[in-house]
């Protein structure tokens, strides 16, 4: 299986419509392989984010670094996830994140004008497009509703419902500050659900 036909398997999948053959080779034409090792950056605070990506392996965390120099994670990112700050990519802002691969990383990327030609000439591109809008729009809801209101203990059972391979493929310090809780925490409560 190429780089390719993992993202035209989720364009398909998540638009649930098919890509004719001159769509495919716009999408091959344009979207460029790219590789980062792991601790390599995709984007750094400061900069605008000139490229999209699609991650085909590996895997990356969105983060800032606050006035006392804590590092805190926005978001951890795997197979079959975009890359990008979105503010960034689509307002040509300097970005307030870092972007850093936590594995080797395989992306497939492209530029804020060429996601314009696909949304315009790709109707597969475009519907999934709009399904990754509301998918993001209702995630980024509840990430804020567990921030707020959920216990230290919740935020942990929803990560386990909700990405439980996240345990596996990030280490626990990263997974604490994912969920706003120092290390000493998160081993707390992770000894404590084991019981």
């Amino acid at each position: 299986m190429s780089n390719f036909d993992a993202l035209f398997d989720y364009i398909q999948d998540i638009s649930g419509k098919l890509l004719s053959e001159d769509d495919q080779q716009l999408l091959m034409a344009h979207f460029k392989p790219k590789k980062l090792r792991k601790r390599q950056y995709f984007l750094q605070e400061g900069d605008v984010c000139k490229y999209i990506g699609f991650i085909v392996k590996g895997s990356a965390r969105t983060f800032t670094v606050d006035e006392k120099g804590h590092e805190n994670v926005l978001k951890l990112s795997v197979e079959n996830w975009w890359l990008a700050d979105f503010e960034s990519f689509y307002l040509l802002t300097p970005s307030r994140f870092n972007i850093e691969a936590l594995e080797n990383l395989e992306v497939l990327q492209s530029t804020h004008a060429q996601i314009e030609d696909y949304l315009k000439d790709i109707p597969a591109f475009s519907a999934m497009a709009n399904v990754i809008s509301q998918n993001y729009t209702i995630a980024t809801q509840k990430r804020m509703q567990a921030a707020f209101s959920y216990t230290a203990e919740e935020r942990y059972e929803d990560l386990i419902n909700n990405y439980p391979y996240f345990l596996k493929r990030f280490p626990q310090n990263i997974i604490a500050s994912y969920l706003g809780l120092s290390p000493e925490t998160l081993s707390r409560i992770r000894r404590n659900s084991a019981k």
